[in-house]
């Protein structure tokens, strides 16, 4: 049977994520001034270029802000850079949380949902990720339909991120079917090349063996890396809207002679980002 004490500490169990992103955006809003950013972006693994071409960029080191864990990973700078892209104000995550350091599901998302705290409408996420498609290149773009969430994990569990929105809501598009085919225009029209498909998440940090990537090509999926899917879940479970975009950077564990590493992967990412850039630019002018 439940007591009054049970009760109390439910209750501050639900409101607990509600006081900390209430506190983590109140920090932020302090730092950004009257800057009031709709869209979101977080950048994968060497991809940070466009955080480098933001105007009048103000920088927020992630362990600055209230309840927010440091990035650990090489080439992450771990930063909020707010500021213009595109004509239009942007808050852009230069470098992401993994579940791989060691951070929770809800402690990946909680940036996703401080951006929806301090009122970002349209997410583009993105990442660096393997090749399973054996007619994708490297230095592709693949724009994503939709994901296999193979992490094992999902921020909405729990009694907290039910106060923020329902608990029970629906994947279905939880790409943007308009902002994808908007992203499709602006790569053909800047010559970049692109593709579309499903993206499988891993929690990593170990490369896929050739077996999971046989039996995940079988499942239907295209690319596969170790980020996006705990972000997106949380940005749909606000409402926002989501743009996905890999960059291939190797093609997947046992691809041909495939067998990558962490340079290959970084290589890739820094030689194509420029038409990264140049096609989350076009998008962010036409949204």
């Amino acid at each position: 049977m439940a007591t009054e004490t049970d009760s109390v500490q439910t209750n501050e169990a639900r409101n607990r994520l509600i006081a900390q992103l209430d506190e983590a955006c109140a920090y932020v809003r302090a730092q950004i001034g009257a800057r009031c950013p709709k869209i979101g972006i977080t950048l994968g693994s060497g991809l940070g270029v466009v955080a480098d071409q933001i105007e009048d960029a103000l920088f927020i080191p992630y362990e600055d802000v209230p309840h927010m864990n440091r990035s650990t990973v090489q080439g992450h700078k771990g930063r909020f850079v707010a500021g213009t892209f595109g004509g239009k104000e942007v808050l852009c995550m230069q470098g992401r949380l993994h579940g791989y350091e060691g951070n929770t599901s809800q402690e990946v998302a909680f940036p996703i949902w401080l951006m929806h705290w301090l009122g970002v409408e349209t997410l583009i996420t993105s990442n660096a990720a393997g090749a399973i498609n054996e007619s994708y290149q490297v230095g592709d773009l693949c724009l994503m339909t939709d994901h296999i969430n193979f992490t094992g994990r999902n921020p909405i569990v729990g009694l907290e991120p039910n106060e923020i929105a329902p608990r029970f809501f629906s994947m279905l598009n939880c790409y943007d079917p308009q902002l994808r085919e908007l992203a499709r225009r602006v790569a053909c029209e800047q010559g970049v090349p692109v593709q579309e498909g499903v993206y499988l998440g891993l929690k990593g940090p170990s490369f896929e063996t050739a077996a999971e990537i046989r039996a995940f090509r079988a499942w239907g999926a295209d690319t596969v890396a170790m980020s996006v899917c705990e972000e997106v879940i949380a940005a749909r479970h606000v409402g926002m809207r989501v743009l996905g975009i890999s960059l291939v950077s190797n093609m997947a564990c046992g691809v041909g002679d495939a067998d990558p590493c962490n340079e290959e992967v970084f290589e890739a990412a820094y030689k194509a980002a420029g038409g990264f850039a140049a096609v989350v630019r076009g998008v962010i002018e036409q949204i």
